[in-house]
């Protein structure tokens, strides 16, 4: 009768049907996650996506829209040295449309040029829709980019910009 009426000693240690309840819910959270990573197109398929219908120059849109777009450098822009003794130049600039139509998709190119107006550095950045959705007319967007890989000795004397590929929604 001592038995029955005694206290019962409590099990020390992890109950196991609590830590395979955890795996199972671990094990879900990540398959879920893991569908739905691969039903997103990459970042790649979706910027060739919105390359695609893109007008480029020597197209009658294209060339009418583009004299309505002005691209300014701002005087914010950095020259900063890295540890590997290159030079990385962050741009800053600003992309006005002056024009009558909303910008759904621009791309610019960004050169640095040195003082015989030679390209030392490069770079195509898909603006709209990537940092800003649309632009519309009259409005005046930011643009910052890094350019990396300069050497010392790199004749840094302008920035140019140029569109090479725009869509407008009107």
């Amino acid at each position: 009768m001592e038995s029955f009426l005694g206290e019962k000693e409590e099990k020390k240690g992890l109950n196991k049907g609590f830590v395979i309840g955890i795996v199972i819910g671990v094990i879900a959270i990540a398959a879920t996650i893991g569908l739905l990573l691969s039903l997103r197109p990459s970042v790649d398929d979706q910027k060739a996506k919105i390359l695609e219908g893109l007008s480029r120059s020597g197209t009658p849109e294209f060339d009418a829209v583009t004299k309505d777009i002005i691209i300014s450098t701002d005087d914010r822009t950095v020259e900063s040295p890295n540890g590997f003794g290159r030079i990385s130049m962050f741009i800053v600039g600003k992309i006005r449309n002056k024009g009558t139509k909303t910008i759904n998709a621009l791309e610019v190119n960004v050169a640095v040029i040195d003082q015989l107006n030679a390209v030392v550095k490069e770079k195509n950045v898909l603006v709209v829709p990537t940092q800003r959705e649309k632009v519309s007319p009259g409005e005046i967007i930011p643009i910052t980019l890094s350019l990396d890989g300069f050497d010392k000795k790199d004749d840094r004397a302008n920035i140019r910009w140029k569109v090479i590929g725009l869509r407008t929604e009107n």
